[in-house]
């Protein structure tokens, strides 16, 4: 089963450079049986471009989350822990492999979904 994420392109770039290896979430998707995660790489971007298996989801609080990903985070610190600001539980999407689109894809022609806020089941 897989999932569409929003990412922000920064970051999604990063991702398919092999440069981030952790993505980070405030709220995880509930259905275990996630294998894969298809990137839409949000404004202005706007497009579909890749997917990445899943190898785990680490679930922690934010200090020890960062401790455990930082030198594969892709983002600095002082960013981590502003996005993580007064949330006890932290999440990190480690990333197997990657397959970037040859020809990036419409979320609304190629997927029958709206960009979601944080992620949409496919």
């Amino acid at each position: 089963m897989r999932v569409l994420l929003s990412i922000k392109p920064e970051f999604a770039f990063k991702i398919f450079d092999g440069i981030k290896k952790f993505e980070f979430r405030k709220v995880i998707f509930k259905k275990p049986e996630i294998k894969t995660v298809v990137v839409y790489a949000s404004s202005p971007v706007k497009r579909v471009i890749g997917e990445f298996e899943i190898d785990d989801i680490i679930t922690s609080n934010p200090k020890d989350l960062w401790e455990t990903t930082k030198l594969q985070s892709g983002i600095t610190e002082d960013f981590f822990y502003k996005y993580f600001a007064n949330r006890e539980v932290a999440h990190a999407i480690k990333i197997k492999e990657t397959k970037k689109y040859h020809e990036s894809l419409c979320i609304k022609e190629d997927f029958n979904v709206l960009p979601p806020q944080s992620y949409v089941y496919l």
